[in-house]
């Protein structure tokens, strides 16, 4: 074999080899952002540690012209959730989430656009929060405001920031509508939900677009089962005992 070959299946060698390993960290950055249970700065949450028989029914997204049905149903279940909801969206209907602070209901900041929070800037950061906050003030909400990244995607920069501000990053440990095989189907919804709930669970739905129909007509069989089982029902920061 000639030096010009030699060199030429070196150069070749080295590419794939950059190649595999930028494949490598690729894949590793991707199953960090989007674990529930690791980050690289700060708390994350996705349940509670404890003996009682409580979970937290929350919700992301929103709010919308749907806002109304969901807090008509919690409101005759007895139960208070927390809405992770962003802040384009309330600005865009303002009586939605007047009427969900009003039904007292705990209010977290799911951003102001609802973009992945990968690979951002810490100023966008900053501005996706901390504006997200103000509306929430803004509208005469008290309480707290947990946070809950769209997507449940985080990296380096959120993490830093959160943990800056002494604030966590809050993900779940039940999403029935996220697996496809069951997203369809409100009784499958109901029947995985009251399965794999166990104390302290952080569970997830997205009731507030048309599309997610299913999700609300699972809502009240998943208060009823739960309760059938001897749970009861918290917001997200009673849960964490804040």
């Amino acid at each position: 074999m000639n030096k010009r070959m030699k060199r030429l299946r070196r150069t070749l060698l080295i590419t794939l080899g950059t190649v595999i390993g930028l494949a490598l960290v690729g894949y590793g950055l991707l199953k960090l952002s989007g674990s529930r249970e690791f980050q690289l700065y700060g708390g994350i949450v996705n349940h509670v540690e404890t003996s009682e028989k409580a979970v937290a029914l929350t919700f992301d997204d929103g709010p919308t012209g749907r806002t109304e049905e969901i807090v008509s149903i919690l409101r005759e279940e007895g139960v208070k959730a927390t809405f992770f909801l962003t802040g384009a969206e309330m600005e865009a209907n303002p009586e939605e989430t007047k009427q969900l602070i009003e039904a007292g209901h705990e209010i977290g900041n799911h951003s102001y656009s609802h973009d992945r929070m990968m690979f951002k800037s810490p100023s966008f950061v900053k501005e996706e929060i901390e504006q997200t906050d103000a509306i929430i003030r803004s509208y005469g909400y008290e309480g707290p405001i947990p946070f809950r990244p769209p997507y449940g995607k985080k990296l380096l920069v959120l993490p830093y920031y959160l943990h800056e501000h002494d604030r966590q990053t809050i993900l779940w440990d039940v999403e029935p509508d996220s697996i496809g095989e069951i997203a369809g189907d409100a009784q499958r919804m109901v029947d995985h939900t009251v399965e794999h709930a166990k104390p302290g669970s952080i569970i997830l739905l997205h009731v507030m677009y048309e599309s997610r129909t299913p999700s609300m007509q699972a809502v009240k069989g998943i208060i009823d089962g739960l309760r059938s089982k001897g749970y009861g029902f918290k917001t997200v920061s009673e849960l964490m005992g804040e």
